[in-house]
C-alpha cells in the first residue's frame, strides 16, 4: 500500500478543504466515526485530545446507551453526564476539532450481566450474545424514543458539537429495520413504513429537542450480511427518509451475523465498503462518511476527490499514529506510522481485556501515563547495542536513537524485519510488513549503525563495549518432533524429508515440495498455521488443518474480528478441518491423528505435512553476555511471549527506560 505522504497540503487537496456539515465548518475531511474505548474521564479526554492536537476535524464518542436498562460507561441517561461534556467540550474547543456523540441502545445485543431484560423488535436471539430478549411493547418503544430526545439534549447542553444516532451494527434501531430481525405484526414490523417508524419517531424527537442549529448525522449499515436482511438499495431508501432530519449520513457495513465485516482484519481488501456505499450515496443530498480499511491518506483523497464520500473515517490509522493528518500538513507524512490492520491490538484487545490498545502504537488509550513518541534526549548518552533486526529490535533501535544513544544494530539475516518480513510472504498477509518497512526507514532515518548479515558473539560486544545490550534474537522453527500434547515424546516420523516448518513453506531456510494433499498441524493456535494452510491453497492443494484447539486461530484475540475473515476464506476452499487432535504419527503418504487421552485415532492422508508449534527462543547470547559490563536486556519471542505487539512494547519500554 502507499504511503508517500511526503507533499503535504498540496498532495490531498480534496481532504484538507473545509466542509459544511449543517451549522458546523469541518476544517478538513479526515474523521473519527464512533468506536469502543471503554475508557472514562480524564483517559477518555485525553485519548480524544491526542487526535484533535494531530490536526483530525471531527471525532465521536464511542457508542453509549440512552436507557439505564443498558449503562454504558458514560451515564447518558442522566443529567449527571453534562460536566464531563462540559469539560470534553473546553478541552477539544482549542484545536478546532469538532466534537459528538453517538446515541444507541444495543437490544438484543446488551449481555444480560448488563441489564435484567434484553429488549428488541422481536424475541430474536443475538448470535454473539446469546439470550432470547423480550419483545418492546408500545409504551417501551415511546419511552425509549423520548430516551433518545433527552440524551441529545444532553449532548447539546454539555456543550457537543453535535449526535450521531447509530442505526447500523446490527443495534436497537437497526433491528426494527431489518426484515431479518423484525417480525412484529403490528405498526413497527412488516411493511418499510412500518419497520422505520421507530427510527423516523427517534429522528422526529431528537430534531424538535436539539433544534435546527445542533449537528445531527445518523449512521446506517450500508449491507446487513444477514440472510433475508437488509441490502444497499433498502438502505438508500432509509437514508433518504432520513434525510429531512439529518445533517450527515454514514455508513458502515455488517452486523453481529458477519463481524469480521464491521471491523475488517488486513484480510479484506482497502476500502471493503466502498462497493456497497455506492450504491446508496448517489441518490443523497446531505453530507456523506464512509469507512473501511481506508488506511492511507492516498485513498481517502481519492475517495472525496472522485465524489465517493464527503468525509472518510479513519479510525484505526488514527489510533496507530494520532498525528497522521498534521505531520502530513507540515510534510512530515514520511514519519507517519502505518496500521498494519491486523486487529489483533485495537479490538481484539479492548474485546478480550477490556482495554483498547494498538500493536504499533504503545501509548494507544495510555495517553494520560505514556507519551506517543518517547520523551526528550536522555542526559546521558549511552552506547546501545541491538542484536536482532526483528519488530523488537528496530523498535529499540529507533526509539533509543530518538532518545540521543549511539545505537548500533546487528542482523544475522540479508535482511531486516525478523519474522514479520516472513509472516508478510504469506497470502492475505502483506501489510504486517508495513510496520517492519517503516521502522526500517526510520532507523535509517536516525543514523542507526546497521550491519546485516552478522552473527553477533561476545568478542564482538567486546569489541563495540556498549553499555546496553538489548537481545532481540527472536525465535526459529523447532524440527524436533515437538508437540505440546506429548511434550516428552517426539512425533514418530517428524525427520522424514515430507515434513515442512512454516518457513519452509514460505521458502525461507528451505524449500517445500508443494504436492497434494497436505496436513498443516496446528500446536499453537495464532495466524501462523492458517498462513501455511493459505499458502498451500494457492498451490492448488487439498488442504487439511488439524489443530490440537478446538477452533482456527483459538489463542488469537477475539477470533471474531481477528480470524473470523480467515476462517471464512479457509473454508470456502478446497480446505477441512479437524479440532481437538494431535500427531500420533507421521508416515510417507499420510498421518496419524488421534484424541490425547483416548483411543481415538484416524488417518489423513497427505503428501507435505506442514507443522507449526512452539518456537526455540535464541537465548544463548544474552545467557552468555549476562555476566559482562553492560546491562542486558531480553525483548520480543526470545522472551518467550511471541508476537508483535508484545514485540514492540517490550521494546519501547526498554529503551525508553535506559
Amino acid at each position: 500500500m502507499s504511503r508517500n505522504y511526503g507533499d503535504g497540503m498540496s498532495r490531498y487537496e480534496h481532504l484538507f478543504t473545509p466542509l459544511e456539515v449543517g451549522p458546523l465548518t469541518l476544517k478538513n475531511r479526515i474523521v473519527r466515526s464512533a468506536h469502543g474505548t471503554h475508557l472514562a474521564g480524564e483517559s477518555l479526554i485525553a485519548y480524544h485530545e491526542a487526535r484533535a492536537r494531530g490536526g483530525v476535524a471531527l471525532s465521536t464518542l464511542e457508542a453509549t446507551g440512552v436507557h439505564a436498562n443498558a449503562p454504558s460507561v458514560l451515564p447518558l441517561y442522566s443529567d449527571a453526564v453534562i460536566p464531563f461534556y462540559r469539560e470534553l467540550s473546553a478541552r477539544m474547543r482549542p484545536y478546532g476539532m469538532a466534537m459528538f456523540q453517538q446515541l444507541y441502545h444495543p437490544g438484543s445485543a446488551t449481555r444480560p450481566k448488563k441489564a435484567a431484560t434484553q429488549v428488541s423488535s422481536s424475541p430474536i436471539p443475538n448470535p454473539m450474545v446469546g439470550g432470547i430478549p423480550t419483545e418492546m411493547s408500545v409504551a417501551d418503544i415511546a419511552e425509549m424514543v423520548e430516551a433518545f430526545a433527552d440524551a441529545a439534549w444532553r449532548c447539546r447542553e454539555g456543550g457537543l458539537d453535535g449526535i450521531d444516532i447509530h442505526a447500523s451494527s446490527g443495534y436497537l434501531i437497526e433491528q426494527f429495520l431489518s426484515p431479518a430481525n423484525n417480525t412484529r405484526e403490528d405498526e413497527y414490523g412488516g411493511s418499510f413504513a412500518n419497520r422505520t417508524r421507530f427510527l423516523v419517531e427517534i429522528l422526529q424527537a431528537v430534531r424538535d429537542r436539539v433544534g435546527a442549529d445542533y449537528c445531527v448525522g445518523i449512521r446506517l449499515p450500508n449491507e446487513e450480511y444477514i440472510p433475508g436482511g437488509l441490502e444497499p438499495d433498502d438502505i438508500a431508501a432509509v437514508a433518504r427518509l432520513a434525510e429531512p432530519y439529518v445533517d450527515y449520513v454514514s455508513l458502515h457495513m455488517g452486523s453481529y451475523w458477519r463481524f469480521h465485516k464491521l471491523l475488517a482484519p488486513m484480510d479484506e481488501p482497502l476500502g471493503n465498503e466502498m462497493a456497497s456505499n455506492a450504491r446508496i450515496t448517489p441518490s443523497l443530498t446531505k453530507p456523506t462518511m464512509v469507512v473501511g480499511r481506508i488506511m492511507t491518506l492516498d485513498d481517502a483523497e481519492r475517495i472525496v476527490a472522485e465524489g465517493q464520500a464527503d468525509m472518510v473515517s479513519m479510525v484505526r490509522a488514527l489510533i496507530a499514529d494520532p498525528e497522521l493528518v498534521a505531520k502530513t500538513e507540515r510534510g512530515d507524512g514520511h514519519l507517519v506510522r502505518p496500521c498494519i490492520g491486523s486487529n489483533i491490538g485495537c479490538v481484539g484487545q479492548l474485546m478480550t481485556t477490556g482495554v483498547l490498545s494498538c500493536v504499533v502504537n504503545v501509548a494507544a488509550a495510555q495517553e494520560t501515563s505514556v507519551t506517543f513518541e518517547p520523551a526528550a534526549p536522555t542526559p546521558v548518552r549511552k552506547r546501545v547495542l541491538v542484536v536482532g533486526g526483528g519488530p523488537a529490535g528496530l523498535e529499540a533501535a529507533r526509539t533509543a536513537a530518538l532518545r540521543g544513544h549511539e545505537v548500533h544494530l546487528y542482523e544475522a539475516a540479508r535482511h531486516l524485519g525478523g519474522q514479520v518480513a516472513i509472516a508478510a510472504r504469506a497470502p492475505h498477509r502483506s501489510d504486517i510488513g508495513a510496520i517492519t518497512e517503516w521502522l526500517a526507514d526510520e532507523v535509517a532515518r536516525l543514523g542507526v549503525t546497521v550491519r546485516l548479515n552478522t552473527m553477533v558473539l561476545p568478542d564482538v560486544v567486546e569489541e563495540l563495549a556498549p553499555d546496553e545490550v538489548i537481545v532481540a534474537t527472536g525465535t526459529s522453527p523447532r524440527r524436533d518432533g515437538f508437540q505440546l500434547s506429548a511434550p516428552v515424546t517426539p512425533i514418530p516420523g517428524h525427520d522424514l524429508p515430507h515434513v515442512y516448518t512454516a518457513w519452509d513453506v514460505f521458502g525461507f531456510g528451505g524449500r517445500a515440495a508443494v504436492v497434494g494433499p497436505a496436513v498443516v498441524y496446528d500446536d499453537t493456535g495464532t495466524f501462523e498455521a492458517i498462513s501455511v494452510a493459505d499458502a498451500l491453497l494457492v498451490a492448488g492443494v487439498h488442504v487439511t488443518m488439524v489443530g490440537r484447539l478446538e477452533s482456527i486461530g483459538a489463542t488469537l484475540p477475539y477470533p471474531p474480528a481477528t480470524v473470523a475473515a480467515a476462517k471464512e476464506r479457509l473454508w470456502s476452499g478446497d480446505f477441512d478441518f479437524v479440532g481437538g487432535h494431535h500427531l500420533r504419527e507421521i508416515r510417507p503418504g499420510g498421518v496419524s491423528i488421534g484424541v490425547p487421552f483416548t483411543d481415538r485415532e484416524r488417518t489423513v492422508p497427505a503428501a507435505p505435512v506442514g507443522i507449526v508449534t512452539s518456537g526455540h527462543p535464541h537465548r544463548e547470547l544474552a545467557e552468555l553476555l549476562v555476566d559482562g559490563p553492560w546491562n542486558v536486556h531480553r525483548i520480543g519471542d526470545v522472551t518467550g511471549t511471541n508476537g508483535v505487539l508484545p514485540a514492540i512494547h517490550q521494546a519501547a519500554a526498554v529503551a525508553r527506560a535506559i
